[in-house]
């Protein structure tokens, strides 16, 4: 018996270390998406009586254009995030890889920080931020003479979901930085040294080697964001509530004010069905596309 076989652990104690996260797993995730399924098809306001109705729930939902208003919400979240916080968070990792960046270390801390901030604390940091008379964006551009900019910021209908997006947006730059300077630290640095002696210059080398070998986690990065935006709630209800009216009400927040505040338990958990398969289609088609670039 050779030294490597002699010290692998035997199957059943790999399922013994496994055993505690599988558990942890199932009673977090597994099971709360059984009994959602489960509650989906019968009526029921959180009382011991519950009335089997089958699909009228999932057949209501395909007709309420609530539900379908908030997925646009979602959806419009989902463009800005995959845009904004990919797209920030790529050019900013190529500034941090070159040689021209100065402390490094502190730009990627600063950059992070957002990231490990609960969201309720950002909604109220950007419902300050935003505040039509005390807040620090309209005094901005009221001191350097855009007063015709100042608009009430989360109680205008048509550019509300544009204000809540901006703090999901810079929220999660930090998060896909992090995702991007490590797949770039693991490109072989001969691979630039020879393009650099066939004249590439700085764009090209990203846009014909970078770019290239990144495909993969850029997709990755793209199913997080997908995942991530698809159940956005925290900040946006800290700061509008979902308001004003609906406009920037998101299927999340739909879930939760029908369960909870109409009380009607098990129509909110088609809801919360409706949210976990829209957002695996999307991601599937995230993939599909991601193929046909690759192919």
């Amino acid at each position: 018996m050779n030294g490597s076989t002699a010290i692998r652990p035997k199957r059943t104690t790999f399922l013994i270390y496994l055993l505690p996260s599988v558990i942890l797993f199932a009673f977090m995730v597994l099971v709360p998406v059984v009994l959602a399924v489960r509650y989906s098809f019968f009526k029921w306001s959180g009382g011991p009586k519950m009335d089997f109705i089958g699909l009228d729930n999932y057949r209501n939902l395909l007709v309420d254009s609530n539900f379908w208003h908030a997925f646009l919400n979602n959806l419009l979240i989902v463009a800005f995030s995959v845009v904004g916080q990919i797209g920030i968070a790529f050019i900013i990792s190529i500034f941090l890889m070159s040689k021209l960046a100065k402390w490094k270390g502190f730009h990627r801390t600063v950059i992070f920080i957002p990231v490990v901030l609960s969201s309720v604390v950002i909604g109220f940091l950007w419902g300050m931020i935003y505040n039509q008379d005390a807040g620090m964006l309209n005094w901005l551009l009221r001191n350097i003479g855009l007063e015709s900019w100042i608009k009430p910021w989360l109680d205008d209908p048509d550019i509300v979901m544009y204000s809540v997006t901006v703090p999901i947006v810079w929220q999660y730059i930090g998060f896909y930085l992090i995702i991007f300077l490590a797949a770039m630290q693991s490109i072989n640095s001969e691979v630039y040294e020879m393009a650099e002696l066939d004249g590439a210059t700085g764009f090209k080398k990203m846009l014909h080697i970078t770019l290239p070998l990144l495909n993969p986690t850029i997709k990755i990065a793209v199913m997080l964001c997908i995942a991530g935006n698809m159940k956005a709630f925290d900040s946006i209800f800290v700061m509008t509530g979902g308001g004003p009216g609906s406009s920037s009400t998101v299927m999340a927040q739909y879930a939760y004010d029908t369960s909870f505040k109409a009380y009607k338990l098990g129509y909110g958990s088609a809801i919360s069905v409706g949210i976990m398969i829209l957002s695996v289609a999307l991601i599937m088609i995230s993939r599909l596309i991601g193929g046909k670039n690759r192919d």
